[in-house]
């Protein structure tokens, strides 16, 4: 059962300015607001992506305010579409690979990780397989850089979550709650 979503987009920082509330996919964002610099997430975990149709950097979020652009550690005031999270399971499971499809050695998770690298003996990913949940890759420890989200399904390659290279720093369970 996917939960309904709800998020509120604000042009001007702390909630200010012309603002646009969405609860669907969007692939095209420009046409209700021009820069985004404050979001109300009220409920579900959504992808926001810097340029139209899901691409460019994407930025995850979970129920919560995000007074400026940098609470979600985004780059700039650019969110052009979104889309919602959809994990009703509740249950999480991941497996990575430090080679592409999926060889090599594995490492399963069912929990969040703060460093890789103390589990992991390369900081390279070069594949996964999620079995159950959502994830978001993040490519320093400490959930911070740049964010990927894997949701159920294969990805044999980096590239397929979107990334530029394979360096994994951590990794987290997204809560759609």
């Amino acid at each position: 059962m996917d939960r309904a979503g709800k998020i509120v987009f604000y042009e001007d920082r702390n909630f200010q300015g012309r603002y646009y509330e969405c609860n669907s996919d969007c692939p095209e964002l420009n046409t209700h607001f021009s820069r985004c610099n404050s979001v109300r997430v009220e409920s579900g975990a959504w992808v926001l992506y810097e340029r139209p149709n899901y691409l460019g950097y994407q930025y995850v979020l979970t129920r919560g305010e995000y007074s400026d652009y940098k609470r979600w550690m985004g780059y700039n005031d650019s969110v052009r579409s979104c889309r919602i999270i959809r994990n009703s399971s509740g249950v999480f499971r991941i497996r990575v690979y430090e080679r592409p499809d999926f060889r090599g050695q594995t490492l399963e998770a069912t929990e969040d990780m703060n460093n890789l690298p103390d589990h992991w003996p390369l900081r390279e990913v070069h594949s996964a397989r999620v079995q159950d949940g959502a994830w978001v890759f993040y490519d320093l420890p400490d959930y911070h850089g740049r964010q990927y989200l894997l949701e159920r399904g294969e990805y044999r390659r980096f590239n397929e979550w979107a990334a530029m290279s394979p360096n994994v720093g951590s990794f987290r369970r997204i809560h759609d709650f």
